[in-house]
């Protein structure tokens, strides 16, 4: 008996010495922090009290949840960082909806520039299976879901996006970048709704997604680099495109870029390089192969005179186009022409390649091809047959 007091006493002792250490929560409900989830009431400030508490955890990582089987109403949220963790994951089971009526927003200095926005985090994945609804035409001119200056980040676990007001996801300046299994639905006549807008990001890959939108599915633009597509299917909507770059002068610089694997179905484009008049730098070092439509209108387009209005003037400098490739290429075009290439005189596109490629109209006819400025090569079977390239 007397051994056993002095060896609990012992611990005891022990246990006033050594240091102690706290447990924190490592799972954030957003309904803990009082949302309620019926899709009427306001849960924009339940957000705001959840992020903050996640946010301020030191942990290896940590989550916030938005649970199942209930729709979330919120106005526009700012999710910025650093936060303490290494790791912030932000679980959407159920519904984010935006109001419908833009009165009811009370954006800061009636500004509502973005809807959900997360900024400067490090190791942010955004999961789940969840929908996020933009509520659409009533304000077309907002973003609905941005994720900025951010590194290591991951989207995807089958998340669903739904008549954004403009771009359905935004990624500006990331390092490091996925986005798989997600999908994107909007109405074909939808202005600006591109589906994937990605910018100044280096080392993306964007894989096993369906996009419709009355946009580019997606679009990489200035400062994106060693981007890899695959596994996507699009339509409708204005295809993968780069660019459009160059704009009011602008010095725009794409490269090393990879689409695979992708299915255009009913879109307006397929695979695209437009640019305008004026501009400098340059798109380079693209591919686009394995690629199959299903009644494109273009299936193939390099654009060095797009314009979105009618008042545009030709001028010398361009932004350079050259070492793209097209290859293994098979499907139907809406247009007896399908392929398009029209470039700079001054600066013409230069080691262009056409690698096997069979393109019908719909109406299984032969299909014809518009050139202009193009230097480069066709090699295997094509067709149309491109004479304006070096047969190989």
């Amino acid at each position: 008996m007397e051994y056993s007091f002095l060896f609990l006493f012992v611990l005891s002792t022990l246990s006033l010495l050594l240091p102690t250490t706290t447990s924190h929560p490592t799972v954030f409900n957003v309904l803990h922090y009082g949302a309620v989830g019926d899709g009427q009431t306001d849960d924009t400030n339940a957000f705001a009290k959840a992020w903050k508490q996640t946010c301020a955890v030191s942990s290896s990582s940590v989550t916030l949840r938005v649970p199942s089987h209930k729709t979330f109403l919120i106005r526009p949220l700012k999710f910025y960082g650093p936060c303490n963790s290494k790791t912030v994951t932000v679980e959407v089971y159920g519904n984010l909806v935006a109001p419908y009526d833009p009165s009811d927003w009370r954006c800061e200095h009636n500004i509502c520039g973005r809807w959900i926005h997360f900024h400067g985090l490090a190791g942010l994945t955004v999961r789940g299976h969840g929908r996020i609804d933009g509520s659409g035409a009533r304000w077309w001119r907002t973003k609905a879901f941005e994720i900025s200056d951010s590194d290591n980040v991951h989207i995807g676990g089958g998340l669903r996006f739904k008549d954004s007001p403009r771009m359905h996801i935004v990624l500006n300046g990331i390092r490091t970048l996925s986005v798989s299994n997600v999908t994107i639905d909007a109405p074909e006549q939808s202005p600006n709704t591109d589906g994937i807008h990605v910018t100044g990001c280096t080392n993306v890959v964007i894989d096993h997604s369906r996009i419709g939108t009355g946009d580019d599915c997606i679009s990489i633009v200035d400062g994106s680099s060693f981007v890899t597509v695959s596994n996507v299917v699009c339509g409708p909507g204005h295809g993968i495109s780069i660019g459009s770059l160059g704009k009011n002068g602008a010095n725009d610089k794409v490269e090393h870029v990879r689409v695979s694997d992708a299915v255009f179905l009913g879109a307006q484009n397929g695979a695209r390089i437009k640019t305008w008049q004026g501009g400098r730098g340059h798109a380079r070092h693209i591919m686009f192969e394995r690629i199959l439509y299903h009644d494109t209108t273009n299936p193939i387009i390099i654009d060095q005179f797009y314009c979105d209005h009618q008042h545009c003037r030709t001028k010398e400098s361009a932004v350079q186009i050259k070492n793209v490739t097209f290859r293994q290429i098979v499907g139907t075009s809406r247009m007896k022409t399908a392929v398009i290439l029209k470039c700079s005189k001054t600066f013409p596109c230069t080691d262009i390649v056409v690698e096997d490629m069979h393109i019908l109209t719909t109406d299984e006819h032969d299909a014809t091809f518009e050139c202009k400025n193009v230097l480069g090569i066709a090699q295997g079977k094509t067709v149309p047959g491109l004479s304006c390239l070096d047969l190989v």
